[in-house]
């Protein structure tokens, strides 16, 4: 079963990003406003998150 614990989300309104987080067990939302040049390396960073935790050892620190 899974259980949803964080939702995102990154929306842009009149040229300003804003990164939306609810965490979905506290029910609190946190918004943050996030710079262009942040949402351009945001597939790059996401790719190497993924290949970060797809190589970690079970019980490793990254």
């Amino acid at each position: 079963m899974e259980t949803l614990l964080f939702a995102a989300e990154l929306i842009e309104e009149g040229g300003t990003y804003k990164l939306v987080v609810q965490d979905v067990v506290r029910e609190t939302v946190q918004i943050t406003p996030v710079p262009k040049s942040a949402v351009d390396r945001l597939p790059t960073f996401l790719s190497a998150l993924s290949a970060k935790l797809n190589s970690a050892p079970g019980r490793g620190r990254w």
